[in-house]
């Protein structure tokens, strides 16, 4: 009886959990907001849209449309290049 009992808690264990959540719809800040223009010399903005190491986060995770990926792409690039933004880094954030 006692065997039973500890196969059925090991049993529990291995088997995965189902949880029902609804899927997150991405958005695109940049429309949601009205954003038309992004400023390369806006430090504080351009921070969210990069990582640790000082990589540009893609779209999958920001969610935002191409067109504004590349507009925001560009500003973080323009950035690098005037040195308000660095290249790479070990901690960013």
């Amino acid at each position: 009886m006692n065997n039973n009992n500890n196969e059925e808690q090991e049993f529990k264990y291995l088997s995965q959990v189902k949880i029902d959540t609804p899927p997150k719809s991405k958005y695109c800040f940049f429309k949601k907001n009205n954003i038309k223009y992004i400023d390369y010399k806006s430090y504080d903005f351009l921070i969210k849209f990069i990582n640790t190491q000082g990589k540009i986060l893609p779209r999958r995770l920001t969610g935002t449309s191409k067109k504004f990926q590349k507009k925001l792409s560009i500003a973080i690039k323009r950035a690098r290049h005037i040195a308000i933004l660095p290249f790479i880094s070990d901690e960013l954030k």
